[in-house]
């Protein structure tokens, strides 16, 4: 495996801050103690070029972002206080995304993860919910930019249990992306965005309908109505009954075998697929970096 993780993941909040950043410290721990991954797998990302944010965000809003000149609603809108550490946090999970499709394109096949990621509330030219630049679709636009003929067709699978609403404007007039986001029907955002394939799920989904209909869909898409050749992954744990922000009804071995379903399929057709985390607010800090571990056991059980 390849993973993505830097110190600076790792972001100061003011005391009694309900972003969980203690998880993006304790997950290396944890795969590193149990024998999950070993130190070698790990990589320290650098942020991209200027040029390459811009293919996604907005110059303007970059620019106001890079020299802490956010509106106050904007400030309130990202959960985040500005500081320059937040900016460089920001631009290197970009980096560690776009070095994971890096790494597995060069293989042709495989799985690369990134310990943050999934900041798909992130619009073009706007922050929100924790969100300030699209990780995944900066590294997916960067795909197109640097590797047209190798990556035509990218598909993006957002099991976050919020809807992925800032990719899928990003996207929205982009054929050569499908964004396929499958959240809680009530969960923020509250006003939702038009993905290629939303599936709302009722307060209380279960293990047993969630993965029902996850296996019947995701065979369609990955052989019929995609046929993507790069898949980005976001395996939000948030999907959990445990979660304080989420209204879906998840067991961790439901969440692992969501991952299974996922990854498994990915290995099958052999296509390259880059994993971030996404969100998980359950009360328990270990609850949160345990289900997250699922994804990157998972992985090593397929790709060893």
């Amino acid at each position: 495996m390849h993973i993505a993780f830097a110190a600076d993941y790792v972001l100061p909040l003011p005391p009694g801050h309900r972003f969980p950043m203690l998880k993006y410290e304790l997950l290396p721990e944890q795969l590193l103690h149990e024998g999950t991954a070993t130190a070698s797998d790990f990589f320290v990302p650098v942020p991209p070029a200027l040029a390459d944010v811009l293919l996604t965000h907005e110059a303007d809003y970059v620019q106001r972002l890079l020299h802490g000149q956010l509106t106050r609603p904007e400030e309130r809108a990202s959960g985040f206080p500005w500081s320059p550490a937040l900016v460089r946090r920001e631009l290197i999970l970009l980096g560690g995304t776009i070095g994971c499709a890096q790494r597995v394109l060069a293989a042709g096949e495989g799985v690369a993860l990134n310990i943050a990621g999934g900041t798909h509330h992130a619009f073009a030219g706007r922050p929100e919910g924790f969100c300030l630049l699209n990780d995944q679709a900066v590294a997916a636009n960067w795909l197109l930019a640097h590797e047209p003929t190798r990556v035509r067709q990218i598909l993006i699978i957002d099991l976050d249990v919020h809807q992925g609403n800032g990719t899928a404007a990003i996207f929205r007039h982009e054929p050569r992306v499908f964004t396929f986001s499958m959240h809680g029907a009530r969960n923020f955002p509250g006003r939702k965005e038009v993905s290629d394939l939303d599936l709302p799920l009722a307060d209380g989904t279960g293990d047993a309908a969630y993965l029902a209909l996850l296996a019947d869909v995701l065979p369609r898409l990955l052989d019929e109505q995609v046929r993507p050749d790069f898949v980005f992954y976001l395996s939000g744990v948030d999907v959990l009954a445990t979660d304080k922000l989420g209204y879906l009804a998840l067991t961790r071995e439901g969440c692992r075998r969501r991952d299974e379903l996922v990854l498994a399929a990915c290995h099958q057709r052999g296509l390259p697929v880059v994993v971030c985390m996404g969100g998980g607010y359950s009360q328990k800090i270990a609850d949160i970096v345990e289900a997250h571990a699922n994804t990157y056991r998972v992985a090593a059980s397929l790709w060893d």
